[in-house]
């Protein structure tokens, strides 16, 4: 299986496992810190007001952001053409004071029911809050106003199947009773503090092809009765559509019903918003890596084979994991401190004094004449030659009397996760 990366402004990355004659679906994507978003609070009234939401790009922004990661990984990162669509469309976009997930609308059952949910590539499972017993409140969310919240029931559903114990996308045999009752599923995102279970269940999951055509796509998902942590705010107050590489994976069924050719591209943009294609065969022209691939937990793992900061080449070949859902790059020592010190050693401003505030150590105080070609840049040589450019590694914070600028890699303590931030500054 193959990764296939298309570079562009702003960056698209696509997900490819083979090919075949299939539709391509697609949809756009906003952030949760987006101008939309914030938008669609300023009118909503509701308690999570865009007034409680840090400043773009001061430092209580980052460090929320690195909250957020940090609640989805959990202590790893401490230390301490035809394709198809969406029938809403192909708009995700990035929602709520948590970090740098990215959103999309969704429609499932009939009639259909929408869903705003986050989009995830580390994870896998689609699922929906559904007969809740511990559930996101629906009606204090920042966008309550514009936007419905829905609570699936599949008893409104005319298409709605449950999926016993027998099937072969049921992975909790021995919490069954019996082969013809409902499947129950757990998924820790975690340790024990961020989680969702519930029963499986099928249903239609409404879909557009290239050509407008309308496609109804019988899915597997999960009917959410439980959600703790994260999933209890606004981190995904609707259900959360997994895109990894398992065989309850959406791609992964729609591939495997040959509705797409496996595989799927995301674009994310700086402003907040992209989209996401199923069935994205990519070009031909395009760099290309493969996947790591463990049969026991599939994910989106790929060798990095070489790094250059500047002008020095860095013999670290490391694994990374690509994962929409972290927003920073996160980089396990020895790798973090020769990559820092190398960065460091290209950069001609001064060295700011570490700030609690802000998870980055590597921060320099922005002179008048600074601009981003003074800054050392980037690049990684991926398995088999691929280029990934980082022209930008840094970010800008603001405060009160400077502004500064930091190298947007954290220390992590056993994993090393290509995050968001770097990559929409790949061109």
């Amino acid at each position: 299986m193959c990764a296939h990366f298309i570079l562009s402004i702003p960056i698209c990355l696509l997900w490819m496992f083979s090919f075949s004659n299939a539709r391509i679906f697609t949809m756009e994507m906003h952030h949760r810190f987006s101008d939309q978003v914030k938008e669609w609070s300023h009118r909503s009234g509701a308690p999570f007001s865009v007034h409680n939401w840090p400043e773009k790009g001061s430092a209580e922004y980052y460090a929320l952001l690195v909250s957020h990661d940090i609640a989805i990984r959990g202590r790893a990162l401490s230390s301490f053409d035809g394709g198809l669509t969406f029938s809403d469309g192909n708009a995700t976009f990035r929602i709520s004071s948590l970090g740098f997930l990215h959103y999309t609308t969704v429609t499932v059952g009939t009639p259909g029911m929408k869903f705003l949910v986050a989009l995830d590539t580390g994870s896998d499972l689609f699922w929906v809050p559904c007969h809740c017993k511990q559930c996101a409140s629906t009606d204090d969310s920042p966008f309550s106003s514009d936007f419905q919240l829905s609570i699936y029931d599949p008893d409104e559903s005319s298409t709605s199947k449950n999926v016993t114990c027998n099937n072969d996308l049921c992975s909790y045999h021995e919490s069954c009773n019996g082969t013809s009752t409902s499947c129950p599923y757990h998924v820790s995102y975690v340790s024990s503090e961020t989680s969702t279970s519930g029963i499986l269940l099928e249903d239609i999951l409404h879909l557009q092809a290239k050509d407008s055509e309308l496609i109804k796509a019988y899915v597997t998902f999960g009917c959410g009765q439980v959600q703790t942590g994260s999933f209890l705010d606004i981190a995904a107050p609707n259900g959360l559509f997994g895109l990894g590489l398992d065989k309850v994976s959406v791609p992964s069924i729609l591939s495997r019903e040959g509705y797409i050719a496996n595989s799927f591209s995301m674009c994310f943009g700086q402003d907040g918003t992209g989209r996401i294609n199923f069935g994205d065969k990519g070009t031909l022209d395009q760099e290309e890596t493969p996947f790591n691939m463990n049969a026991f937990h599939p994910v989106y793992n790929v060798n990095v084979t070489q790094v250059q900061v500047g002008t020095t080449v860095l013999d670290s070949e490391f694994t990374a994991l690509f994962d929409s859902g972290t927003s920073f790059t996160y980089l396990v020592d020895p790798l973090y401190t020769i990559f820092s010190d190398s960065f460091h050693s290209h950069v001609r401003d001064a060295r700011r004094h570490p700030d609690p505030r802000m998870p980055f150590e590597y921060c320099y105080i922005m002179g008048s004449n600074t601009t981003t070609s003074w800054i050392p840049g980037i690049s990684l040589t991926m398995d088999g030659g691929g280029q990934l450019a980082v022209y930008d590694p840094a970010i800008v914070i603001s405060t009160p009397r400077e502004f500064i600028y930091c190298l947007a890699v954290v220390k992590s303590q056993e994993l090393n996760i290509l995050g968001l931030i770097l990559l929409q500054k790949i061109l």
